[in-house]
């Protein structure tokens, strides 16, 4: 193999965007929600029968419209105008300077950065512009919305794909951070080598349209798993203290 095919030695951490770059409380998932569950009902379904389907489409394939393009005629690009791009998202969060610095101090010449996402590219870049971050970010892996058959968190291929994106063969130099649950346990399943679980006990948020409130049940992930905990991403310095400079 050649120099310029030689794959880059560092680890690839890779950060979930929305309800990890941002807190719950920011009430994000809620509005989504709405959004998403008026999607439903513009089908024809009523309020019951368009509550039970977002729902289940969101526990089956870990996103309600992974469910309506695979059983429904939906265009994946009509649902992101309709639902994520009119998130008023620039009155819900701004830059948070101690955000910035824990992507500042990150260890470049050991990890590389890329954003993880079940949104579509045009929502991810925007949160990561309101926050200040879209400049420590070297990639972001999205749900390419264009293509009807889209694969999401948590099915494997679209950690494949991601490692693909990345140039980074060995799962073992993937570090993940997520709020799903699942999401961050299929990727240790599938090899990746440090996984965490954002998880902000006690706030609220809207999971496939159901409001819950988040629960300890973290803490299981994190012993069957081998999945860390944590309620705050400055956690990371204390868990992963070797891939930071400072």
């Amino acid at each position: 193999m050649s120099q310029g095919f030689q794959e880059d030695p560092r680890m690839v951490v890779w950060f979930d965007v929305d309800n990890t770059l941002y807190s719950a409380s920011t009430k994000i998932s809620q509005a989504m929600g709405q959004r998403i569950h008026a999607y439903f009902v513009s089908m024809g379904l009523d309020e019951d029968e368009a509550s039970d389907l977002h729902f289940k489409y969101y526990t089956q394939y870990g996103l309600a419209l992974r469910g309506l393009t695979r059983h429904h005629e939906i265009d994946p690009l009509d649902f992101d105008r309709k639902c994520d791009g009119t998130l008023p998202l620039e009155e819900l969060i701004q830059p948070n300077p101690k955000l910035r610095k824990l992507f500042e101090d990150l260890d470049r010449t050991k990890v590389r950065v890329w954003a993880l996402t079940n949104a579509y590219k045009h929502h991810a870049n925007r949160v990561l512009t309101i926050l200040n971050l879209r400049d420590q970010i070297e990639g972001v892996v999205f749900c390419d919305y264009e293509n009807p058959n889209f694969n999401c968190k948590p099915e494997p291929e679209f950690y494949h794909n991601a490692m693909k994106q990345a140039g980074i063969s060995d799962p073992s130099k993937c570090l993940f951070i997520d709020d799903s649950k699942k999401n961050v346990v299929a990727a240790k399943e599938l090899g990746w080598g440090r996984c965490a679980h954002f998880h902000e006990a006690g706030l609220e948020a809207m999971e496939g349209g159901k409001l819950k409130t988040l629960g300890q049940d973290g803490d299981t992930a994190a012993s069957a798993n081998g999945v860390v905990v944590i309620t705050d991403l400055e956690e990371l310095r204390t868990v992963w203290p070797d891939i930071f400079s400072k």
